[in-house]
C-alpha cells in the first residue's frame, strides 16, 4: 500500500523545450509527480511532433518524451505571449529551456536572468556546447555531438565507424538536466534558494566517454572499434547459432574461462593451455579464441546455447530485435507495460526505471495535442475569457 506521495508532487515546471534533450528531462520530472507545462509555438509546436508518424500517426520521439505534460501554445515572439510565459515562470519551481544558443537570453528567459528575478526558481539552460567558447553558437544535433565527443570513433567495426542507434547525446544531457534539477531542489530545501543549472550535450556525452577517454589519454591509444566484441576482454562477442540466432557471451576473468572451457566448449584442456588460460593471451589470440567458441555454439539453437551458458555461470544474452524487446519476457513478468492516453487513443509505454515501492505508480498521463491546455492554464493564471479570445484571434495563442 502507498504510504508516501510521488517525490515531486507539488512541484511545478515550465518548459520552453523542443526535440529530445529537454523534453526527456522534463518527462522524468512529470513521471515522478511534477506538473509540467510545456510551452509550444502556435504554428506547429515542438518540431519533434513532425519527425515521423510511426506511433499510430504521432511522432515516436514526441510520444516517448512528452507524456504527462500540459501543452500551452504561445507565440514568444509577441510581447503579449512572452509576458504570459513570464507570469507562468514567476509561479513555478523549475524552468527548463533548450532554445538555440542566445535565443533565451534575447527573450529574458535564460537561467541567470530568471533566477535574479526569482530567487527560489531553479532554471535550467540546456545547450549543445555551453554558453561560451568557440563552439557556443554551432548547431548541435545529436549525431553531430556524437561525432564531436568521439563516440562515433569508438563505435562500429574496424572498417567503419557508426553513430549510436539511439540519441545518446540528447539522452545524456536530458538525464543530467533531470538530476541537476533534483540536486537543486534538495539544495533549495536546505537554503531556500534556487539558482541556475547549466547542462550541455557535449559535456554530458564527454563524461559518458570516460573509459575510452582515460584509456586513450593515459594508455596512449584509444580502444579500437570492435563491433560487438570488447577491446580488452575475450571472449566477448556475438556468436551465431544453428537456428539463425546470435548469442553474446562475456568472460570477465580466468575462472569463468575455465568454466566455459569445461562445461560449454567441452574442451577442458583449454582451461590451462597457455594460449587461452589468461585474458591477455585470449585477447592476443582473439581469432583463435573466437573460433573455438563459435565452433562449440554453432550446432546449438540459441535457447540451447543460453541454457548451457547459464548453467555454467557464464554471462550471456540473446541479440534481440526491437520487436523482441517489446515482448521481452522479463518486462512482461515484472508488469512493466502500461497504456498512455494520446490524441490517437491508448499507446503502449514502459513504466519509468525509477521505482518507489512505498509511493503510487509513476504518473503516465496523456500525451497532449498542441495547445490542448492553453485555455485552462491561462485561465488559472487569471487571464479573462475576453482576453483569451483576443489573443487567439491575433495568433498569440492557440
Amino acid at each position: 500500500m502507498s504510504t508516501q506521495p510521488l517525490p515531486l508532487a507539488g512541484v511545478t515546471v515550465v518548459a520552453v523545450e523542443q526535440a529530445v534533450a529537454a523534453p526527456f528531462a522534463t518527462r522524468q520530472l512529470a513521471d515522478l509527480g511534477a506538473r509540467v507545462v510545456k510551452i509550444e509555438r502556435p504554428d506547429g509546436g515542438d518540431f519533434a511532433r513532425g519527425y515521423d508518424t510511426a506511433a499510430q500517426g504521432l511522432a515516436s520521439h514526441f510520444v516517448w518524451c512528452n507524456r504527462g505534460k500540459e501543452s500551452v501554445a504561445v507565440d514568444l515572439k509577441d510581447p503579449r505571449g512572452l509576458a504570459l510565459v513570464r507570469r507562468m515562470v514567476a509561479g513555478a519551481d523549475v524552468f527548463v529551456q533548450n532554445l538555440a544558443q542566445g535565443a533565451a537570453a534575447r527573450l529574458g528567459l535564460d537561467a541567470a536572468t530568471l533566477c535574479a528575478a526569482h530567487p527560489r526558481l531553479i532554471a535550467v539552460d540546456v545547450s549543445g556546447y555551453g554558453a561560451e567558447g568557440p563552439y557556443a553558437h554551432k548547431r548541435a544535433y545529436d549525431m553531430l555531438v556524437q561525432c564531436e565527443a568521439g563516440l562515433v570513433s569508438v563505435t562500429g567495426t574496424p572498417e567503419r565507424p557508426v553513430k549510436s542507434g539511439i540519441p545518446a547525446a540528447d539522452i545524456a544531457a536530458g538525464m543530467y538536466a533531470f538530476s541537476g534539477v533534483l540536486a537543486a531542489l534538495v539544495r533549495r530545501g536546505t537554503t531556500g534558494r534556487g539558482g541556475p543549472v547549466e547542462v550541455s550535450l557535449l559535456d554530458s556525452l564527454a563524461e559518458w566517454m570516460g573509459h575510452p577517454l582515460h584509456h586513450g589519454m593515459h594508455g596512449g591509444t584509444a580502444p579500437a572499434r570492435t563491433g560487438l566484441a570488447h577491446a580488452v576482454i575475450a571472449p566477448y562477442d556475438a556468436y551465431p547459432t544453428a537456428d539463425g540466432g546470435l548469442v553474446l557471451l562475456s568472460v570477465q576473468n580466468d575462472r569463468e574461462w575455465r568454466r566455459l572451457a569445461e562445461q560449454v566448449l567441452g574442451r577442458p584442456e583449454l582451461a590451462g593451455d597457455p594460449e587461452f588460460a589468461t585474458n591477455t593471451a585470449r585477447v592476443t589470440g582473439r581469432a583463435a579464441t573466437d573460433a573455438v567458441v563459435a565452433a562449440a555454439l554453432a550446432p546449438l539453437t540459441a535457447a540451447e546455447a543460453l541454457a548451457r551458458l547459464d548453467a555454467a555461470g557464464v554471462a550471456c544474452a540473446r541479440l534481440n530485435s526491437v520487436a523482441e524487446l517489446a515482448d521481452h519476457p522479463q518486462l512482461t513478468a515484472r508488469d512493466r507495460w502500461r497504456e498512455v492516453e494520446s490524441p490517437v487513443g491508448p499507446l503502449r509505454a514502459l513504466l519509468p526505471p525509477i521505482v518507489f515501492p512505498d509511493a503510487p505508480e509513476p504518473r503516465m498521463d496523456r500525451i497532449p495535442s498542441l495547445g490542448q491546455d492553453t485555455d485552462e492554464v491561462l485561465t488559472e493564471l487569471g487571464v479573462p475569457e475576453a482576453e483569451l479570445k483576443e489573443l487567439r484571434g491575433a495568433g498569440v495563442i492557440a
